[in-house]
C-alpha cells in the first residue's frame, strides 16, 4: 500500500476548509488522478467509469488510476495484470505524455499567477508559497479556494490542496483533503494532526523503516517524536533519525525555491516478450534516443553523460555511461553513444528492459555548442528541429527516422517516469 492509501482523508473540523491559516504560507496543490483525468476530459463518454492509465502489455505498469478503479483496488505503480484481475471493467488506456505535458504547463500557469514562488514536483504537484500573495488575493485559503476554482473552470479538472505552516505538513494535508479537498493545518495545531499518523507518512521512511520502527513499538509519528533519540540512531543511523525526529516534531525549514533544475532526462521501455534480436534492441534504444532528445529540447537543456539501462530476462539490472566533451540534446548522438555502450556490453542473453538516459544537464541557451572540425554546417540537430517544428504543427506520430516506420509489433510498452 502507498503512502497515500495509508494516510486517513479529512473530516476532523480542526482541520477544515475554514481554520485558522494566519501561520500557513505554503500550499501544496496535487492534480487529482491528474493522467487519467486528462484521459477523462477529453473522451467525456469516460466520465463515471474505471478508467487506468498505463502499459497495456503483460508487463505494463498502472501510472494512473480514477477514484472509480480505486475502489476496486487498483493503485498506480501496479502491474497492470493485477490492475486487471481487480477490474476488469476498466478502460485501459496508454499513457499520452504530451498532453499530460500541456495540461501541466496550464496548471502551473494558473499558479504561477497568483505567486512566482511555484516549486513543481512533478508534472502534478507543485508547491506555492503564498505570502506575498495576500494583499492582491487574500489569506491562504482563499487563495488555495481561488486556485482550485480556476483548475476546475479553466481547465476542467480538480485538484485538492494543502495549506500549512511547512512544506511537509503541506503535502500531508493535501493528501488528507483527496479527492478535490482543501485542508488547513493551523500553525497552532501541527503536532495534533501529525502525531496520530503512521510512521509511513514520514518522508523517508519506505516499507522496511517502517518494519523496523513497528519492531521497536513506533507505530506512529508520536511514538516516533516521543522515543528516545540513542534508539532511533542505532535502528537508523544518525542522518535518519536526525531527520525524521525533527519531521516528527514538524520542524521543516526548508524554502519554496522556484528554481527547480532536473537532474536528467531518461526513458526506458519494458518488452513485453524477452528480447535477444540486435535488430529489436536497435530499434528500441533508437526510439528511446528520440524521446530523450525531444524531452530535452523541448526542455531548454542539453547534457554532457548518457547513460545505458539494460534489464535481463533474470531481473539483473546492468547500467553503463560515457561523458562527452561536448554537452547534446541530439537524439542521433545520444544513440550514437548508447549503442556503443551497448555493443560493448555485449549481453548475450535477452533483455527484458532497456532504458537511456542523459545526466550531467545544463541550460542549453547558455551552453555554446562547439563545431567539430570537417563537420557541416548543419546536421542532425537541425533536422530534429526541424522534425519539432513538424510534430508541434502535425503530431509527433507523423515523422521521425525511417527505422521506425511501419506497423508496430506491439511487443513494447513504455515504463513513464513518474512525475
Amino acid at each position: 500500500m502507498g503512502r497515500s492509501q495509508s494516510l486517513p482523508r479529512g473530516g476532523d473540523p480542526r482541520f477544515g476548509p475554514d481554520a485558522d491559516d494566519s501561520g500557513c504560507p505554503i500550499l501544496h496543490v496535487d492534480m487529482d488522478a491528474f493522467f487519467a483525468s486528462v484521459e477523462v476530459r477529453r473522451r467525456p463518454e469516460l466520465r463515471g467509469r474505471p478508467v487506468v492509465v498505463g502499459g497495456t502489455g503483460p508487463r505494463g505498469v498502472v501510472s494512473s488510476a480514477s477514484y472509480e478503479a480505486r475502489r476496486y483496488g487498483v493503485r498506480s505503480a501496479m502491474p497492470t495484470a493485477r490492475a486487471r484481475a481487480l477490474c476488469p471493467q476498466a478502460v485501459y488506456l496508454p499513457p499520452d505524455f504530451p498532453q499530460y505535458s500541456a495540461a501541466s504547463t496550464a496548471v502551473m500557469q494558473i499558479f504561477r499567477d497568483v505567486t512566482p514562488l511555484v516549486e513543481p514536483l512533478s508534472l502534478d504537484e507543485a508547491f506555492l508559497d503564498v505570502a506575498g500573495a495576500r494583499r492582491l488575493f487574500g489569506p491562504p485559503a482563499a487563495i488555495a479556494r481561488r486556485i482550485r476554482e480556476r483548475v476546475a473552470a479553466e481547465q476542467g479538472l480538480t485538484c485538492s490542496v494543502g495549506v500549512a505552516p511547512s512544506k511537509f505538513v503541506a503535502k500531508l494535508g493535501s493528501t488528507r483533503a483527496k479527492p478535490d479537498g482543501l485542508l488547513v493545518v493551523p500553525a497552532a495545531r501541527v503536532l495534533d494532526f501529525l502525531h496520530p499518523l503512521p510512521v509511513s507518512a514520514l518522508w523517508g521512511v519506505g516499507e522496511r523503516s517502517t518494519e523496523t520502527l513497528r519492531r521497536l513499538g513506533l507505530a506512529t509519528i508520536g511514538d516516533l517524536a516521543a522515543a528516545p533519540m540513542g534508539m532511533l540512531r542505532k535502528a537508523l543511523g544518525e542522518a535518519a533519525a536526525t531527520g525524521l525526529h525533527e519531521l516528527a516534531w514538524g520542524r521543516d525549514p526548508r524554502r519554496v525555491s522556484p528554481e527547480h533544475v532536473e537532474k536528467s532526462i531518461g526513458a526506458e521501455v519494458t518488452f513485453d516478450v524477452d528480447v535477444g534480436d540486435p535488430l529489436e534492441i536497435r530499434r528500441a534504444l533508437l526510439a528511446l534516443a528520440e524521446k530523450v532528445g525531444v524531452r530535452l529540447r523541448r526542455a531548454g537543456q542539453v547534457g554532457r553523460t548518457v547513460s545505458l539501462k539494460v534489464r535481463l530476462a533474470d531481473f539483473r539490472t546492468v547500467s553503463r555511461s560515457r561523458t562527452a566533451g561536448t554537452p547534446t540534446d541530439v537524439a542521433r548522438e545520444i544513440f550514437d553513444t548508447v549503442w556503443a555502450l551497448y555493443t560493448a556490453l555485449d549481453p548475450g542473453e535477452p533483455i527484458r528492459l532497456v532504458g537511456v538516459r542523459v545526466e550531467g544537464l545544463a541550460a542549453a541557451q547558455e551552453t555554446p555548442r562547439q563545431l567539430t572540425l570537417g563537420a557541416p554546417e548543419r546536421g542532425w540537430r537541425e533536422a530534429e528541429a526541424a522534425a519539432d517544428a513538424a510534430a508541434a504543427r502535425f503530431g509527433r506520430s507523423v515523422i521521425g527516422p525511417a527505422s521506425l516506420l511501419g506497423p508496430r509489433d506491439g511487443r513494447r510498452n513504455e515504463n513513464p517516469p513518474r512525475p
